[in-house]
Formats: structure tokens, C-alpha cells, sequence
């Protein structure tokens, strides 16, 4: 191999292995089910049957991870996927036996991906999945399911934004606890619903995990907990050019927008006819009374103000919220000057670590559309895979 071969493959062998490893990708698949759901009860409406298949569990390399759905309908039919290939060709055969038999019962079905089940890449992972059945019927004459209600409430919960976690049993455990029993929880972990009658095991609320702390979906003493994660609130201070571009995209991936300007002009409907919320006023005061009322684990804040002292109070007054994510745009010596007078004013230098700044991964933009690109890239990274790419990213040193 030559020199400068040999000095190009080094070069990218680094970077890739510069990516922070995850070993479950903490993906967002709310837009997903919020469109799977309203299909669902669309159809339910419409008096029209289907199967409701879900991936429960996985182990090893599979082609979807746990949450994963999809729809089946009575002339095979489908919205949503499983992965494509065999297994979901196999699925689908298995959901419509499922939804002709006449106790209309869930089932769990369960796959090993070996020589038999290739995928739409031709590639086999080798791993195994499990994947709940569960015919849901309209009524055309034959007993109505019980699990419409259920679909409702799931639908209802998810369109709120604010999360919910499913419980799934995944094998017959007691008479209270069969296979594909399944429980609804709120944000606040109460019950909400559920697809069978009588008392709720108190095993199942015991291992589940508050959505604040953002849980992957995971098994737990025979029951798969499947988390649907609040939506995230992007909260964007400053609502110039920058401001407005950001908003326009991350809107469309499925991101809350706030704005927070101090004059009326700028955080206008106009300018963001998608926000959530807009928000006018001093921005130190606004700000402090959201750290205390209304920032949480699920609020994600960038800075892009019209100055260094704006930006600077912003991040004063950010720094130390629960806010998940915290950028601030800016030039290396802009950032540099606000750390040192942050660190005069007693913020430490742990705090100001987790601070993402210069903001966005480094893709060398230009326009304020590449800016937004590079900024909404990085807010999807810490969304769905719990961290941002440091590989991607230029940091100024504290």
C-alpha cells in the first residue's frame, strides 16, 4: 500500500473510531407510531380489521429494534415495517392466521435469524426477535375487540408529546398475566390503559422506569417495557436569521418549538408560524423563570442571540438547568471571553463542559441554511442517540 494511501486509511480508520459506541440506539420512533396509531384507529372507524404487530424484544444483530410496528389488513395490505425480508413476509402470513381464528387472541410470535430469514439486503443478522400479533377487530358482525379503547388511549397519550411506556407480557406467567397482556402508563407512571380486564399485577408498575430518565426499551422479569420518550421542547434565545431557520427545520423532524426574544418583532408568528410557544421579554428574567418552572430533562436550548452580552446572560442563567442540551453559537474567542467571565462569576468548569459550543457539527457552512443543517444534525444526535458525535464536532478548551 502506498505512503499516501496508507496515511488516508489511518485517517478515516480515526474518525470512525473517534464516534462515541452506544450499544442500543436510544432512536425516536414517536412520528412513527403517532402515524401507525392514527392509521390504526382510522381504520377502526372506517370498520375495517387489522393485525397490530410490534417488536418486543430483540437479541443480537436484527434488522429493526424493539418498538417497531407495523399494520396488517385483511388483503395483505400493510403500513408500517418490520425490516423487510422473510421474517416480515412470515409475519404477515402469521397476522392474517391470527386475525381468521376465532378466539381473536394475541400471540406472540418468535424468530431466529439464521440461513432461513434474509432480509431485504441480502444480509443475515443472526440475532432473534419477538414479535406480538394482536388482531384488532372493527366489528362486521363478529365480536368487537376489546383493544380499540386501548388503541384510542395509546393515540391520545403519544399525540400529547409528553410520553408513555407500554408494558408487554411477553409469556404466560399466571392467569392475571398471559402473553400479550398489555399496560399503558402516563408520563407520571399511572395507569392508563390496558388490553385485558382485572387488577393490574403489581409487578408490572415495579421495574418500570420514569420517562425523565429517558429509558431504552428493555426486559424486565419476563416483561418488555417499551418507552415512547417525552417530545423534545427546542427552546431557541434569539430570534434572528439563525433562530428562524433552526426552528423551520427542527420543526419538521418533530421538535417543540419555543422562541425567547426580548422584542416583539422577532418572536412573531410571522416568523415562526410553528411554534408552540413564543415568548417576549428581558431575557435574563424570562430565562430564570423557565430554569425554575418550565426547562426540564426533556427541553433542549440554543443560543443564538443578536450579541456577546445577550448570549452570555443566556448561558448564565442555562448553564445550570435541566436542560439536556444546552449550545451557544459563536467564534472560538467569543466563546473563549464568555467562559472566563462565566468562571469569574462562579460557574465551574464541570458545568461549563457540557455546554455544546461552537453549536452544530463542523460541516463547513457558510449560509445560514448550512448553519441551521449543521446545528439541527446535532440536536437529532442527542435526541436519538442520547449524546452528539464528537468526531463531528469542534469544542473551544475551558
Amino acid at each position: 500500500m502506498g505512503r499516501g494511501l496508507l496515511q488516508f486509511a489511518q485517517s478515516i480508520a480515526s474518525f470512525f473510531l473517534s464516534f462515541e459506541v452506544i450499544s442500543v440506539p436510544r432512536y425516536n420512533h414517536s412520528i412513527m407510531m403517532r402515524e401507525l396509531l392514527r392509521e390504526l384507529t382510522a381504520a377502526l372507524d372506517q370498520g375495517r380489521d387489522c393485525v397490530y404487530c410490534a417488536l418486543v424484544e430483540t437479541r443480537g444483530s436484527t434488522p429493526q429494534k424493539a418498538g417497531a410496528a407495523m399494520l396488517v389488513f385483511p388483503d395483505g395490505g400493510q403500513f408500517g415495517t418490520l425490516g423487510g425480508g422473510c421474517v416480515e413476509a412470515e409475519v404477515k402470513q402469521r397476522a392474517l392466521r391470527v386475525l381468521g381464528s376465532s378466539e381473536s387472541r394475541p400471540e406472540m410470535l418468535t424468530f431466529h435469524l439464521d440461513d432461513n430469514y434474509g432480509w431485504d439486503d441480502g444480509l443475515i443478522c443472526g440475532g432473534r426477535m419477538a414479535i406480538l400479533a394482536d388482531p384488532v377487530i372493527a366489528a362486521n358482525g363478529r365480536p368487537k375487540s376489546n383493544s380499540g379503547d386501548y388503541y384510542r388511549r395509546y393515540r391520545e397519550l403519544i399525540e400529547k408529546g409528553r410520553g408513555c411506556t407500554e408494558a408487554v407480557i411477553l409469556g404466560d406467567q399466571s392467569p392475571e398475566m398471559l402473553a400479550g397482556s398489555r399496560f399503558l402508563f402516563d408520563p407520571e407512571g399511572q395507569l392508563s390503559g390496558q388490553s385485558v380486564g382485572g387488577v393490574l399485577p403489581c409487578i408490572v408498575p415495579e421495574n418500570l422506569i420514569p420517562l425523565h430518565r429517558r429509558p431504552q426499551p428493555a426486559v424486565r422479569h419476563g416483561i418488555a417495557y417499551l418507552p415512547i420518550l417525552p417530545r423534545i421542547t427546542l427552546l431557541i434565545v434569539g430570534g434572528g436569521h439563525v433562530g428562524q431557520a433552526v426552528a423551520r427545520l427542527a420543526a419538521n423532524v418533530d421538535f417543540d418549538i419555543w422562541v425567547l426574544d426580548d422584542r416583539a418583532a422577532y418572536a412573531s408568528r410571522e416568523r415562526f408560524p410553528l411554534a408552540q410557544k413564543l415568548l417576549v421579554g428581558d431575557i435574563g428574567s424570562r430565562l430564570q423563570e423557565l430554569r425554575v418552572q418550565e426547562i426540564t430533562p426533556s427541553t433542549f436550548c440554543i443560543i443564538v442571540t443578536r450579541g456577546h452580552a445577550h448570549d452570555e446572560e443566556a448561558l448564565y442563567h442555562l448553564v445550570r438547568s435541566s436542560a439536556t442540551y444546552v449550545g451557544m453559537i459563536g467564534s472560538k474567542r467569543k466563546i473563549k471571553l464568555i467562559y472566563e467571565d462565566l468562571l469569574a462569576k462562579g460557574i465551574s468548569k464541570e458545568e461549563l463542559g457540557r455546554i455544546h459550543a461552537p453549536l452544530g457539527f463542523d460541516i463547513g457552512s457558510q449560509t445560514v441554511s448550512e448553519i441551521a443543517v449543521s446545528i439541527v444534525a446535532e440536536l437529532i444526535a442527542c435526541r436519538n442517540l442520547g449524546r452528539t458525535i464528537s468526531a463531528a464536532r469542534r469544542k473551544v478548551p475551558i
